[in-house]
C-alpha cells in the first residue's frame, strides 16, 4: 500500500479562517466559531486549527479556559470529513492539551454525544474516561432554512494531564 506524508502544523484559528471551515458546520454554526474567536481574543478560548502546507483548516476545536473550574474543556473539536482517521483528530486534542498544560491547569474534559461512538473511542484511546452524562443542545440549521433546537445527551469524560 502506498501511503502520502503531509507536513501538519496547529495554529491558532482565525477569522480570516472562516470561509474555509464550510466543511465543519452551518452559517449558523460558523457565527459560533466567530463567537468564540472574540473569546479568544479575551485569553478565555483557545480555538485551534490544523493545517496542511496550504494553510487552510483541516480539523479546528476550541478549548475554554473558563467554563468548568480547574480544567481545560475541549469543545466543537472537527475534522473534515474526507480526512478523518488519519490523525487529525488525535494531533488537535493533543494540541488543545498541551494548551491546556500551558496555562499550569493539570485537568481536561470534554462531552461526546452518545450517539458518536467513532469520536468516543477516540478519547478513550487518547485516555479519557467517562464520568458522567448531562443534556446539550444548540440551535441548527433545519434543511429548509429556520433555526431548530437539537437536544442531546453528551457523556462527560476527563483526563488527567500532570
Amino acid at each position: 500500500m502506498d501511503s502520502v506524508v503531509v507536513a501538519l502544523t496547529v495554529r491558532d484559528l482565525a477569522p480570516a479562517d472562516l470561509p474555509w471551515c464550510g466543511w465543519s458546520g452551518s452559517e449558523l454554526h460558523l457565527g459560533h466559531v466567530a463567537g468564540e474567536l472574540r473569546r479568544a481574543e479575551l485569553g478565555e478560548v483557545d480555538y485551534l486549527a490544523v493545517c496542511p502546507p496550504s494553510g487552510l483548516p483541516m480539523a479546528i476545536g476550541g478549548v475554554d479556559h473558563r467554563a468548568r473550574e480547574g480544567c481545560g474543556v475541549l469543545f466543537q473539536l472537527a475534522v473534515h470529513p474526507a480526512l478523518r482517521s488519519c490523525g487529525l483528530g488525535t494531533l488537535l486534542v493533543r494540541a488543545a492539551e498541551a494548551r491546556i498544560r500551558e496555562r499550569g491547569t493539570g485537568r481536561a474534559e470534554l462531552s461526546v454525544e452518545e450517539n458518536n461512538p467513532r469520536a468516543r473511542a477516540l478519547y478513550e484511546r487518547l485516555g479519557y474516561v467517562a464520568y458522567g452524562s448531562e443534556p446539550a443542545g444548540w440551535d441548527e440549521l433545519a434543511p429548509d432554512g429556520s433555526v431548530r433546537r437539537y437536544e442531546t445527551v453528551c457523556t462527560v469524560m476527563r483526563k488527567d494531564l500532570a
